[in-house]
């Protein structure tokens, strides 16, 4: 029992750990300083849009539109300081004040109307790709000030900017489950909505907040993609979506809502990002690449609903 514990306790760790000495065996470069940074830098965005991905599956619910958010702040961003010459800064706040506002209408639509989450999100993230589209022809837009790839390129000592701001919201996100009332929300409304709501928590409050702060960090996300390929592009955050799905369940965040913690969505960050760079330095096809993703999805989900199903026949 004790063993079957610590398996589930420890055990993405310990995948984490066997994927790191596995790449590390197969590639002499997976080890190279140079190599670790990029896998980094890599997974910042990932990591920060994970947070908010977390916040909604603790509520039992799905935020498919993440991927489409990523991208419509990239191209309002980039489209503000070019073709508007607006500020950077002003640019971002904007394009994370709309970010947000999507969420909270995917929010407010999920608690009012009663709709699946799973519909409303898809639904928002076509018509956002669409919205994009639409805004750039298609085209990327470039040319911004200098000054702006800093946020995405920019270092401070020998860490990247994208992997300190990704440490940040994972420490928001940490505080937020842990430390305020909201978190306990989350988690009570994920486990039993009736009861929580029998309880005296005003469950619509609380699905306005978690996906609005899904759309938010979702932007954020979006904002550091942008600084850091110096480029709005229409396909930004395509499939996006997938894999911050993939490493917040195999992080142990379960579908089911209720149960989950940020520490583990850490470890499962890491794990698509070193799978992910693994592979490439392995030369191992994109095709392949898709196939490996998805069964690690399918073997995460599949190992949330056989927990479920042991914690309701015990």
């Amino acid at each position: 029992m004790k063993f079957v514990a610590g398996l589930k306790k420890y055990g993405i760790f310990a995948v984490l750990l066997l994927l790191i000495i596995i790449f590390s065996v197969a590639s002499k470069a997976f080890l190279v300083p140079s190599n670790l940074f990029n896998v980094a830098r890599q997974i910042s965005m990932l990591g920060i849009a994970a947070v908010g991905m977390a916040f909604v599956l603790l509520l039992g619910g799905i935020d498919l539109s993440i991927g489409s958010v990523i991208t419509l702040v990239n191209i309002v961003a980039a489209w503000l300081m070019v073709k508007a010459n607006v500020d950077p800064v002003l640019a971002a706040l904007i394009a994370l004040a709309m970010s947000a506002s999507i969420g909270f209408i995917n929010g407010w639509i999920i608690a009012n109307i009663k709709m699946p989450p799973l519909i409303v999100t898809l639904c928002a993230m076509t018509i956002l790709e669409g919205v994009a589209y639409i805004i750039c022809g298609g085209l990327p837009i470039f040319g911004f000030p200098k000054a702006f790839t800093v946020l995405g390129q920019g270092y401070i000592g020998l860490i990247p900017i994208p992997v300190i701001i990704m440490i940040v919201i994972f420490v928001i996100g940490s505080f937020i489950l842990n430390k305020t009332f909201f978190g306990r929300y989350f988690y009570a409304v994920g486990s039993n909505e009736e009861a929580a709501n029998l309880s005296g928590i005003n469950v619509k409050r609380v699905k306005y907040l978690v996906y609005t702060l899904s759309g938010l960090f979702a932007g954020i996300a979006g904002i550091v993609l942008l600084s850091r390929t110096n480029s709005g592009q229409a396909l930004a955050g395509k499939g996006f979506e997938f894999d911050v799905l993939t490493a917040v369940v195999l992080g142990g965040v379960s579908v089911n809502g209720g149960s989950g913690k940020i520490s583990n969505v850490v470890a499962g960050v890491l794990i698509i990002g070193v799978l992910s760079n693994g592979l490439v330095l392995l030369n191992v096809s994109q095709y392949v690449q898709m196939v490996t993703k998805g069964l690690v999805l399918l073997l995460a989900v599949g190992f949330d609903c056989i927990q479920k199903y042991q914690k309701s026949n015990a």
